[in-house]
């Protein structure tokens, strides 16, 4: 039996077991399903399911690498796209690993290009810096570190949906992709009629894109908060009040280096770090609203965007602005970790753990030969670092190896 078989084989016991679990959409008739199959990587899209039963019979039976569904509602959803007649859209975000710098990224995250050949390692460039092609072949790997800052994505995003934009906690739905991120899905009659320009407006806000620092008083003589009042802004709702927090937290654990790093001078950095504290006073009394000794405007411009880059929520705008989209389907398998993709409540987010939350295989062992992987958990165990060598593993760590194209099944 080879690789993907063996994959494949894991997939049927899996579905025969838990296709019970698969979670159907809202208006489920008014969705198209769509999957991608192990044999030949074909995707079938443009299905319809009445029931959930019908639904979970289909996946049991083709046994998909990849489950999706659309954020959208659709009059005939079999249709082809210009004949499907669309009804309106779930607002959808999708923060992922792979649009998150991060330093861990560049020792396990590697890119080629299709083009020139050129390798690079870290986040994959929307060009490749030698000859330009935009086409790419990625290796990613979820580890811990890149999970947790995918998550702390979220929470800022959930906190904007909620705090800045209205929304109850109850229509907003959270979830793990099953491989390096995590969804945000948002049901609300308003927001399913918004098409993709509106859809970009929320991006941008999100995303703090087109933001001037100055139209909410930064560099100016005045710091009146947005309700009228005179003050620091700290806890104003909205982009005032992420400048202010924002500011105040980038000049707090700023050194040195920090500062040189926005591109500042050296003397504008001495100037900022010899008045650090008296700054940092001012600013709790009123905010960062205008110049003072020892910042210049220049300087609490470079420091502003800092805040904005920290406090804006890295989302993939793509997914957002499609109002076609195809998303995954909850309880189902991921077909590059065996992960599942698990929906939680936004109080859970916190406690949730996808290294534990999402396993789905959890009963017998599997022999496999690694050709490299770094050390990473599942559970409450630690496996690798692995290097061309044969290892017999917990089922669950032997298919996400194989899943990742880190391993071959050994006979």
């Amino acid at each position: 039996m080879d690789t993907k078989s063996f994959i494949q084989k894991r997939f049927s016991e899996f579905y025969r077991e838990k296709a019970s679990d698969i979670e159907a959409p809202r208006l489920i008739e008014q969705r198209e399903f769509g999957f991608l199959l192990f044999k030949g990587n074909v995707m079938v899209r443009h299905k319809s399911f009445g029931t959930v039963e019908a639904l979970r019979s289909f996946v049991k039976q083709i046994v998909p690498a990849h489950a999706y569904y659309s954020t959208a509602y659709y009059e005939a959803p079999e249709e082809k796209m210009e004949n499907k007649g669309w009804l309106g859209a779930d607002l959808y975000f999708d923060i992922d690993a792979d649009h998150i710098p991060t330093e861990c990224g560049k020792i396990h995250d590697r890119w080629k290009c299709k083009t020139c050949g050129f390798t690079g390692k870290g986040v994959t460039p929307e060009t490749c810096p030698m000859c330009g092609g935009k086409t790419f072949e990625n290796k990613t790997w979820p580890c811990e570190v890149c999970l947790e800052s995918a998550k702390s994505e979220m929470v800022k995003l959930v906190d904007i949906l909620v705090e800045e934009f209205g929304f109850s906690p109850d229509e907003v739905e959270v979830s793990f992709s099953g491989h390096r991120g995590y969804h945000v899905h948002v049901e609300n009659e308003v927001v399913k009629e918004l098409d993709s320009v509106a859809r970009k407006e929320i991006v941008d806000y999100i995303t703090g894109v087109g933001l001037e620092a100055a139209l909410h008083g930064v560099g100016t003589r005045s710091h009146v908060t947005s309700s009228g009042s005179s003050g620091r802004g700290f806890d104003n709702i909205g982009w005032r009040g992420r400048i202010s927090r924002g500011a105040y937290k980038v000049l707090s654990a700023a050194t040195e280096e920090d500062l040189k790093n926005l591109g500042l001078k050296e003397k504008a950095v001495e100037k900022i770090l010899s008045n650090k504290e008296l700054i940092l006073k001012t600013w709790e009394r009123s905010g960062p609203w205008q110049p003072i000794g020892g910042l210049s405007k220049d300087a609490l411009q470079a420091i502003i965007n800092r805040a904005v880059q920290n406090e804006s929520a890295k989302i993939d705008t793509v997914v957002t602005t499609d109002i076609h989209r195809l998303i995954r389907l909850p309880n189902s398998l991921h077909g590059k970790t065996g992960w599942l993709k698990v929906v939680f409540p936004t109080s859970e987010i916190e406690r949730f753990d996808p290294l534990k939350n999402a396993v789905a295989f959890k009963k017998g062992e599997a022999k496999v030969y690694v050709d490299e992987a770094p050390r990473f958990r599942l559970g409450e165990e630690l496996f690798g670092p692995f290097k061309h060598e044969k290892v017999e593993l917990p089922m669950a760590a032997a298919v996400f190896l194989l899943c990742k194209g880190a391993a071959e099944l050994v006979e």
